[in-house]
Order: structure tokens, then sequence, then C-alpha cells
């Protein structure tokens, strides 16, 4: 009921009962055969984790933007506390006619590091 041709069979073998599917002609095909399924499959493997690497990487990103957005929030309160402090105590203890003069140098040391923040933000954004 079986071939024995130097063909290999690409046909599956129907069995009837409790005979064996697999001879001593087979063996040289599924050795051949082995290496290609093995690479089939690192190569299925390698697909599988591209695609949950890149979801982890896009889980990963996300949570990154969302721990930057916590911060900026958090640095943005203290940021507003910190201004009205440093007001209040340029108020307290600089006379009248410095008080401008202290306020306009504080706003542009709190404006000079806010830009640099920027261009350093969206250097690393764009890049």
């Amino acid at each position: 009921m079986t071939q024995e041709t130097d063909e290999p069979d690409d046909t599956p073998n129907e069995s009837s009962g409790s005979e064996p599917t697999a001879s001593t002609h087979d063996a040289p095909a599924t050795a051949d055969v082995a290496p290609a399924t093995a690479s089939d499959a690192r190569a299925d493997d390698a697909s599988i984790s591209e695609g949950a690497g890149g979801r982890s990487r896009d889980m990963v990103r996300y949570v990154n933007y969302l721990v930057l957005v916590a911060l900026v929030v958090l640095a943005l309160i203290a940021g507003i506390q910190f201004y009205g402090a440093v007001s209040r105590t340029i108020n307290q203890w600089v006379t009248a006619e410095y008080r401008s003069l202290f306020h306009g140098a504080f706003n542009l040391a709190v404006l000079l590091v806010a830009a640099a923040g920027i261009s350093w933000q969206v250097r690393r954004v764009t890049s």
C-alpha cells in the first residue's frame, strides 16, 4: 500500500487502525524538512516577538508620556508657588523704588529657563 520510490511522498498517509505511518523511507524526507520547519518556527517566533515588542515599546512610550505629563503638572504647580513666594519676598525685602527692577530680573530669569527647556524638549521630540 505504500510506494517504494525515490521521490518523497507529499500526500499524507492515511492509516487504518494500528499500522505505523512512518517507514524507513520517510526518515530522510523528515530530516530534510526538519531544518526548514525549525527556521520557519524561528521566523514565526521572531515575527510574534516583533509584534509583541512593538506593542510593548508603544506601552512603554505611553507610560513615559504619562509620567512626563504628571511631572510637568507638578512642576507647573511648584513653579507658580515659587514665583508667588519670590514676588512676595521681593515686595517685602526690596524697597519700593527697586521692586520693578527685581521683578523684571526675576521674570527674565524664569523666561530664559522656560525657553531653554522648550528648546531642549523640541529637539528631543523632533529627533
